[in-house]
């Protein structure tokens, strides 16, 4: 930049003038004195000259009029001309700036999801019209205020914790109960956050309608199901010995409905969230029972180890509680080989929370069906479960009684080595031994 400054013919042109005021002023043959009077001159002039040069400069810099810098100063013009170039497209990158926030905020304000732009500290900074609707909030009002004032109980609740985890779904509006809302947090930059508001009464209500519908077609599908077992445990194979295998394949059948409209209602209890008051849960016993019902339904074809390092006991529902551990132990028995090896164990985490998982040498899951693996009827292999007589819905209900009791679902497996499941939980579900607590 230095070298173009000094080759500017701006700069070259005042250069030239002061030489040839010093050589016109050597050149006439003047007695000193009047040479070093003139050269004075020359030098005042000059710097007269360069002030009311930069004195134009300094009044266009402050002028707000966006018009073309003085010319003819000498090197002021060229440093003004560099100036306002500069200027110039510093306004044209602020007009294109200003231009895309304009355009993105057009954006945000028309969709149709609620969309507020909060600070660290919740303070609202920014809101769509979508979530001046299902939040109540007003502008210019509410800006700058804070957003706790405009959330539901459980969702003030759900963002005090870790919101940035997990969103939050179907939460009654505090402005209307028979709304459903659904909120999703995200943190950007380092001092702001986007919160994501969308009305699922809808999908809400249709989801209620096909829970209402498996309820009850479960429920209507229990009688004839039990009429029809019962009357095929009075036939007898020796009347008739040509349909024996027939007689089988149709008891094994109906055991298999019957178990499916059982899973069904479970879960339909479960999605309804009619979770019993909650109650002591004696792992001991628990898992003793357990044990034994892996061994019953091993009938010795697989070692069965059981490893309590932890006498906690949990919080919550044991009907529930057992419904998915049992699910989680009779999975293990049926995809694992004979000769293969469970181990069911409870132990403390590093954490204060407590873990129950079931381990098994069995075949394993390929890594691309884990994701998909708790969903309602996901089977890795249709005609493995059905040899096995699996529902697929064993998961499902492992994973919503977990949901019920702030919990969460882990699983690790490897293809012909075996899988383990376990269900974390945190220490705010956890108990100390009925014995202890009495002691305490």
């Amino acid at each position: 930049m230095r070298l173009e400054f000094l080759q500017s013919h701006a700069w070259q042109v005042s250069l030239g003038r002061f030489v040839v005021l010093l050589v016109t002023a050597f050149a006439v043959g003047l007695p000193w004195h009047v040479e070093l009077y003139t050269l004075l001159a020359a030098l005042f002039g000059y710097c007269l000259w360069s002030l009311v040069s930069l004195y134009q400069v300094q009044r266009w810099l402050r002028s707000r009029r966006r018009r073309p810098p003085p010319e003819d100063r000498g090197v002021w013009s060229d440093i003004s001309a560099y100036v306002y170039q500069r200027l110039r497209a510093e306004r044209s990158r602020k007009r294109r700036l200003i231009a895309l926030l304009r355009a993105f905020r057009e954006a945000a304000a028309a969709l149709p999801d609620g969309v507020v732009v909060l600070t660290r500290g919740r303070s609202i900074l920014w809101f769509n019209e979508a979530a001046a609707h299902l939040l109540g909030l007003a502008a210019p009002r509410d800006r700058h205020a804070h957003l706790d004032a405009f959330l539901p109980a459980p969702a003030r609740n759900w963002i005090a914790a870790d919101p940035a985890a997990e969103p939050l779904r179907e939460v009654p509006s505090a402005r209307d109960a028979d709304v459903r809302l659904s909120f999703r947090l995200i943190p950007y930059a380092r001092e702001y956050m986007l919160l994501v508001v969308r009305d699922v009464t809808p999908l809400a209500r249709l989801e209620q309608v096909r829970r209402d519908f498996v309820a009850n077609v479960s429920h209507e599908l229990r009688t004839p199901l039990t009429v029809l077992h019962g009357y095929l445990e009075m036939l007898d194979a020796e009347t008739a010995p040509q349909l024996a295998p027939v007689l089988d394949d149709l008891r094994s059948q109906s055991r298999r409905m019957t178990q499916i409209v059982e899973d069904l209602l479970t879960l339909s209890r479960l999605d309804a969230r009619q979770q019993p008051p909650p109650e002591r849960v004696p792992m001991r016993a628990l898992l003793s029972t357990l044990k034994r019902e892996a061994e019953a339904l091993s009938q010795g074809r697989h070692r069965i180890e059981l490893a309590r390092e932890s006498e906690l006991d949990l919080l919550g529902s044991a009907d529930y509680l057992h419904s998915a551990f049992s699910n989680l132990v009779s999975n293990a028995v049926r995809y694992t080989p004979a000769g293969g090896r469970i181990e069911i164990s409870w132990r403390a985490t590093a954490d204060g929370g407590a873990r129950f998982a079931v381990a098994d040498t069995g075949v394993g899951i390929p890594p691309e069906h884990l994701p998909r693996i708790s969903e309602r009827f996901y089977r890795v292999s249709t005609s493995r479960s059905r040899e096995t007589g699996g529902t697929g819905l064993g998961l499902s209900i492992v994973k919503h009684v977990l949901q019920l009791h702030e919990a969460r679902l882990e699983i690790e497996s490897t293809v012909g080595v075996g899988s383990t499941f376990s269900c974390v939980f945190g220490r705010e579900r956890l108990l100390a031994p009925a014995s202890l607590a009495e002691a305490g």
